[in-house]
């Protein structure tokens, strides 16, 4: 048992043949799993009556909307609920809410200028083949793709049709050329502001660092990006924006709406175990104190 564990600890029972077979193995069993789910779906809809690709409808119905001129009601709850539900041919589905700053409907349009299959394989796609570049730009070994393909998230964010290929590739890339292409990794940066609550701690560790040519192609980038969203929307659509943060406030992170499962904070975990709203706010703040001195 003792050479068991010693083993274990160091790693040495890893060789590159089982790394391999033991990749090849999960890649199997998810693309079984996959295939599958599709199988006995009922077109679009899975057996528990959620949308294949579940998160991703709200990108394609904000993107539909779009289309249509009307993508400020991608913020109203009930308009985009009704704009997925007609994705569907009206069929109940669940509400995935569209959380997203306005810059971010260029990604919807574009995947929503498709039949939605097309535009949740082009989705996938593209995020994967950005994921794994990024990750065998970072380590460049031949295993390296392979290992990331079979990795078990990989599995997760394609069954849930989510945007974690596109964040991996910003932030993953963002710190691969901190050192050697400063202002590239800005423009990463800038880019991930798609998801806001990234850019808490992200400008207090590029400032305590002294990475000024970083944090300004950042800044600059967001600049862009919110001044090309003024153009195509006018400020109506940050209005919209701007009203829509109660809903995401109060009903998914206060009240947890979406399942505080799916919410990696400190937050969620006390307001899981029963702690008050105050209480929950109190421990993230001092989490977050914590972190931005260490990173200062």
């Amino acid at each position: 048992m003792t050479h068991i564990l010693q083993g274990l600890r160091s790693g040495e029972w890893l060789t590159a043949a089982r790394m391999r077979g033991y990749s090849l193995i999960l890649l199997g069993l998810s693309v079984l799993a996959f295939a599958g789910w599709i199988a006995v779906s009922d077109g679009l809809i899975d057996r528990n009556g959620q949308p294949i690709g579940t998160d991703f409808s709200n990108v394609y119905a904000a993107g539909s909307l779009t289309w249509q001129g009307r993508a400020a009601d991608a913020y109203t709850p009930a308009l985009q609920h009704a704009a997925e539900k007609a994705v569907f041919d009206g069929r109940d589905v669940p509400f995935y809410g569209w959380h997203y700053p306005p810059f971010f409907f260029a990604i919807a349009v574009l995947v929503a200028a498709l039949p939605y299959a097309g535009g949740l394989a082009l989705w996938l796609i593209a995020g994967f083949a950005a994921y794994l570049t990024t990750i065998r730009t970072i380590l460049p070994r031949q295993e390296t793709l392979l290992v990331s393909a079979a990795f078990p998230a990989v599995f997760v964010n394609i069954g849930h049709g989510q945007n974690g290929f596109l964040t991996a590739a910003l932030l993953g890339g963002a710190l691969h050329w901190l050192d050697r292409r400063p202002w590239l990794a800005g423009v990463l940066i800038g880019l991930l502001a798609y998801k806001p609550q990234f850019g808490v701690l992200i400008p207090i560790a590029l400032l305590a660092g002294g990475r000024w040519r970083t944090f300004g192609a950042a800044a600059a980038t967001i600049v862009a990006l919110v001044a090309i969203s003024f153009a195509m929307f006018g400020s109506s659509i940050w209005h919209a924006f701007a009203d829509s943060m109660n809903f995401t406030q109060t009903v998914v992170l206060e009240q947890g709406g979406t399942g505080w499962q799916k919410i990696q904070s400190i937050f969620a975990a006390v307001r899981a175990l029963g702690a008050s709203v105050p209480v929950a706010y109190a421990m993230q703040a001092s989490l977050l104190a914590l972190l931005a001195a260490r990173r200062a």
